[in-house]
């Protein structure tokens, strides 16, 4: 049976909105392009209304989105030791004589491109991405690198754990709290990698438990432990808040290994520790040496362990 013309022209003309529709539709509800941001600008509590924790399909807290550092006024960065004494991990003399080794003969790994690892990128200044889905925690680093831990009830770890900057990593939910316990990690004694900024030791007995946390749509909780009997008398705390970033932000790359100009020229350790626990010579306005600290630099260290 034939249409005629006029039936055409209007069967036509519902085709062309409804495509019209749909496209406007799409274009209405794409989230905004993601714009690169500088991960080094801290991040400041969200002082509004509370909003509601996102979900995700299995009912427990979505994690993901771009979190920023929140700094703690008096605290050092980047030192595993914030919460500590002076600042000063409680090191056992094996992860004294570790520590000094670091300082002296070990380059930041991180200035040469090596991976942070964990747990040191948990103490990092710079803001990190998190995708998450039921099954899977992966976090990006402005270094153009990531982890990611399985997630899922009644997981263990195999016999032989391979050991690696990020460990092997399972996670578990208790309650609204994901749980994720990292073994297999590297050594500071035989492989390059610290611990956190300040250069202090890691061993390949560490284990770390982190504990996550999204009481609210813009804060991100960590809790965590490290427990490592080769180079500490007891397990060390360590806890942090961050900032969801701004709708629309995202990372940009991060070549380290295409800008790192200089690394021939890079000395070994963290540098002198200032007394609020920082590194580097910037907190004290005082000149960089021309040769990089000895032992004699650390003394104070020593004296107080």
């Amino acid at each position: 049976m034939k249409r005629s013309l006029a039936a055409w022209l209007c069967a036509g003309s519902v085709a062309a909105l409804a495509v019209t529709a749909a496209t406007a539709y799409a274009q209405q509800a794409a989230p905004p392009p993601e714009e690169e941001s500088s991960v080094a600008t801290p991040g400041t509590l969200h002082t509004g209304p509370k909003v509601a924790t996102p979900l995700g399909l299995d009912g427990k807290p979505d994690l993901s989105g771009l979190w920023r550092p929140v700094r703690t006024p008096g605290l050092p960065g980047g030192n595993m030791g914030k919460d500590e004494p002076n600042f000063i991990l409680p090191f056992n003399a094996v992860g004294l004589r570790a520590l000094v080794y670091s300082q002296n003969h070990t380059v930041d790994p991180e200035s040469i491109c090596i991976l942070g690892g964990i747990p040191r990128h948990n103490a990092s200044g710079l803001a990190f991405e998190i995708l998450h889905t039921p099954e899977r925690f992966g976090t990006f680093y402005n270094y153009n690198t990531h982890r990611v831990a399985t997630i899922g009830a009644n997981l263990s770890f195999p016999a032989r754990i391979e050991q690696k900057y990020f460990g092997t990593g399972l996670a578990h939910w208790e309650g609204d709290v994901l749980v994720i316990e990292t073994r297999g990690l590297r050594d500071s004694s035989s492989d390059h990698i610290w611990l956190d900024e300040n250069g202090n030791p890691t061993s390949s007995q560490t284990v770390v438990i982190e504990r996550w946390s999204r009481p609210d749509y813009h804060t991100l909780n960590l809790a965590m432990t490290i427990t490592d009997p080769k180079y500490y008398t007891r397990p060390i705390s360590f806890n942090r808040t961050w900032t969801r970033a701004d709708r629309g932000q995202g990372q940009g790359e991060y070549p380290c290994n295409e800008t790192n100009n200089a690394a021939e020229h890079i000395g070994p350790g963290a540098g002198v520790i200032g007394p609020d626990g920082n590194r580097g010579y910037g907190y004290t306005n005082a000149v960089l040496p021309d040769a990089p600290p000895g032992p004699e630099a650390y003394a104070d260290v020593l004296d107080k362990n």
